[in-house]
């Protein structure tokens, strides 16, 4: 579905954050996707 490396790997990392973030009350899913796609994001350009 993506083709791109850098998109799947952003992709992942957010779903990873979302889920992982679903637990903590003070941080709901969405924030702990976007965090998990910027730090997905930026550890795939330190490449």
């Amino acid at each position: 579905m993506l083709e791109n490396p850098l998109a799947k790997r952003t992709a992942i990392a957010a779903a990873i954050g979302a889920v992982i973030a679903i637990p903590l009350p003070f941080v709901g899913p969405l924030v702990g996707a976007i965090v998990g796609g910027g730090i997905g994001y930026f550890t795939a350009n330190q490449r």
